[in-house]
């Protein structure tokens, strides 16, 4: 299973510069560095952020007044050499010279292989930036206006070598201030789509596509009417990843998405999409509600990706109490599917950093927490590659603090595992029964994972009625039995 670990690009650079005291690029990142990265239980690393940004993008962003006050809210002591513009208003698919260039990317992805972990980059299928080459090179790769638009709704549209085009948006929002909005219709759109991922691919193990419903034939569709153009027969999706999988067929593909379109953007050719429905049951919802998630087929969990947080989302330890960020992240670290793990999240950041930010306020470590990642990651990983089961919990007539309980199994040729999670705020108590037949007749001794705990159980009531779970708020057990 597909276990990824993001990191802001250019705010890690600037940190280990200071670290070291001397320029530190991506072709001359110590090995120790790489070793502390690539941590048991970590497979793949996400560099967000290397390609150009755009100066024209960054133009845009120190002239608005709610980007600024939202990058004094989370560095108060704001310069404006601190503002780097967005990675995600790209100027070319072409990697930052700041940042070590082709051949520093080429040096760091050979430090991960050699500690046998893939890279993934970003693609942007839905915007680019104003002054990519594109607008004067390929005009019809991009949704196009009017001088009466440009007249009307300056907002949505500008001018750029004397034709209008439209700015990027999805379908839900006003638009974008700093990006142009590509056509998902143009058949010269998805060719360039195609020549870019492949030349990703050149470069990275995988590619983490933003936004990637919004290039749908139905979303866009909706999104842009007429302006886009006849709507093809075959969807922008299916399209591209077939191609590009001809010269790489490997290549991890991974969808942001949202709008419970993660179903249909596996079915076209992603390997795994966004669990977002997760994360907000898991942050604002209670057991049921996680435990009526996780009962669909696992054919469509296995292609989930499931985090408590990333660089949209707010960091886990400012939106979840401790004990509640503990137990959700066992959740997410044992459920089938990828798991996204965020660059600061296991040491207890709680400032989520706007991506144009080139630095980040000093915040002291959770010691306690980052240890109890970093065990949970290490624990995790051999088990994840068995099969997976959702276990029921039962309760007594007059105690249903059972349904506050999560319970789940993973089964490998070496081992058995047993997940439980009190997921709320006050004890539970109830029974699992255990899945493996095979226990009857002998007593077994399950093992904590986590901690040192360990207990004694006869083999048959472990499988009827259940091994007795009683968990504190937020409690959780990560069990192992031998095979």
């Amino acid at each position: 299973m597909t276990v990824i670990y993001e990191i802001n690009t250019l705010v890690w650079l600037g940190e280990l510069s200071q670290r070291y005291g001397r320029r530190v690029t991506l072709g001359d990142v110590p090995g120790e560095v790489w070793d502390e990265i690539a941590r048991p239980g970590i497979d793949t690393v996400w560099l967000m952020g290397v390609w150009q940004r755009s100066p024209a993008g960054l133009q845009i962003a120190l002239h608005n007044e709610e980007l600024l006050a939202s990058f004094r809210e989370a560095l108060p002591d704001l310069a404006e050499d601190d503002i780097a513009g967005s990675p995600y208003c790209v100027r070319n698919y072409v990697v930052d010279d700041a940042l070590g260039g082709a051949e520093g990317l080429a040096a760091a992805r050979a430090g991960l292989a050699a500690r046998g972990v893939r890279l993934i980059l970003d693609y942007v299928p839905n915007h680019v930036a104003p002054d990519h080459p594109w607008l004067a090179e390929r005009p019809d790769c991009l949704v196009q206006g009017t001088p009466d638009d440009l007249a009307r709704a300056p907002e949505a549209f500008l001018e750029a070598g004397g034709t209008v085009f439209a700015r990027g948006r999805d379908p839900y929002f006003p638009p974008w201030p700093d990006v142009v909005q590509l056509n998902a219709f143009s058949e010269r759109l998805r060719e360039a789509t195609v020549d870019t991922l492949v030349s990703i691919g050149d470069q990275a193990d995988g590619v983490r596509c933003d936004m990637a419903m919004l290039p749908m034939n139905d979303v866009f569709a909706k999104t842009w009417g007429d302006r886009a153009g006849q709507v093809p027969a075959e969807d922008f999706w299916p399209y591209v990843i077939r191609r590009v999988r001809e010269r790489h067929p490997g290549l991890l593909f991974v969808a942001e998405a949202y709008w419970d379109l993660e179903w249909a953007l596996q079915q076209q050719g992603f390997d795994h999409c966004y669990d977002k429905r997760l994360y907000d049951r898991l942050v604002h919802e209670d057991a049921g509600s996680v435990r009526a998630h996780v009962q669909a087929g696992l054919g469509y969990q296995r292609g989930l990706v499931r985090f408590l947080e990333n660089h949209d989302e707010p960091r886990a330890a400012a939106t979840l109490p401790d004990g509640k960020e503990r137990a959700a992240a066992v959740a997410v670290a044992t459920l089938p599917g990828a798991t996204l793990w965020h660059e600061g999240q296991f040491e207890g950041r709680r400032v989520r950093l706007p991506v144009f930010l080139s630095r980040r306020p000093e915040e002291p470590a959770d010691v306690s927490l980052r240890d109890f990642h970093t065990r949970l990651v290490a624990a995790v990983a051999p088990v994840r590659d068995g099969d997976w089961e959702l276990l029921d919990c039962t309760g007594w007539p007059d105690n249903d603090t059972h349904r506050n309980l999560l319970a789940w199994s993973w089964t490998t040729a070496r081992e058995r595992t047993l997940v439980v999670i009190n997921y709320s705020g006050q004890p539970a108590q109830g029974r699992v029964p255990l899945p493996w037949d095979e226990l009857r007749g002998r007593s077994w001794r399950l093992t904590g994972l986590l901690d040192d705990s360990g207990y004694d159980r006869a083999g048959d009531e472990l499988v009827a009625p259940g091994l007795f779970v009683a968990l504190d708020p937020w409690g959780r057990h990560l069990l192992s039995l031998p095979r």
